[in-house]
């Protein structure tokens, strides 16, 4: 895409008003887009019930809106832990033509400054850690680390997109008020994160293995399951995701990042 284009696409995402959903009516296309991104079949689907639920409980619902057309929403439900009490955002999607223009980081960043204004301190969410550019959108753009993980977390799934591998996922801890995570929100340099003590790559070939269901997509999937327990088990995060042509890979190291 032309560099015009692509500043013009931007511009047009950051334009979008987003807002707090609140009618049955706004919960039914969340879940029409739910499963326009996922695939998701009857039994994977969260159903508009759970939305009216989630709002009625302490959680929240963003949408963006392109005119009366959704472009992309935010569904978050509260959490709590003995001692903490947190945010669990439990699904975010975006139309395929509004992607790769901001859109999602600024349903993101939407989110922080309403549980900021509730006094949260931490949102959680979970991920795929073969899908390597949400991962680096977790890591890199909002500033999340990792420090869990949960083999076959959510068990078989409807969705074509897992190419039929466990679920395994990782938590991203989204700490709210880090300097790290206030920085980039603000889109200012971010302080500096401990010394990388592990790499754990994922080829650029994964996607095509798994819609494959090519054998070295579990292989891989396995491998990295036992280097990432090993690594979280002797106290190390994941704080981050470096692109490289044949392979990405996670950051890992130890001390908490700013």
């Amino acid at each position: 895409m032309a560099t015009g284009q692509a500043s013009r696409d931007r511009e047009l995402a950051a334009a979008l008003p987003v807002r707090v959903l609140e009618t049955p009516e706004e919960f039914e296309t969340c879940v029409a887009l739910q499963s326009r991104t996922w695939g998701f079949h009857d039994r994977d689907l969260v159903p508009r019930r759970m939305f009216v639920v989630a709002r009625k409980i302490g959680g929240a619902v963003l949408g963006a809106y392109d005119g009366k057309r959704l472009a992309g929403f935010a569904l978050t439900l509260p959490a709590h832990r003995p001692g903490q009490t947190f945010w669990h955002s439990h699904m975010l999607a975006v139309e395929p033509e509004y992607r790769d223009r901001g859109l999602g980081r600024r349903l993101k960043l939407a989110q922080r400054e309403q549980a900021l204004a509730l006094g949260f301190d931490l949102i959680e969410w979970t991920f795929d850690p073969l899908e390597m550019k949400n991962a680096y959108f977790n890591l890199e753009t909002l500033g999340a680390i990792a420090r869990h993980y949960h083999p076959n977390l959510y068990g078989p799934t409807t969705s074509a997109l897992q190419g039929g591998l466990p679920t395994d996922r990782l938590t991203a801890e989204w700490w709210l008020r880090s300097p790290r995570v206030a920085a980039l929100a603000a889109a200012v340099e971010p302080p500096p994160r401990p010394p990388v003590a592990a790499e754990i790559a994922v080829p650029r070939e994964i996607q095509d293995w798994k819609q494959a269901h090519d054998a070295r997509a579990e292989a891989l999937q396995a491998h990295n399951r036992t280097a990432f327990l090993r690594h979280f088990g002797e106290g190390m995060i994941a704080f981050g995701c470096a692109r490289r042509p044949e392979a990405s890979a996670f950051l890992l190291g130890y001390g908490e990042p700013a």
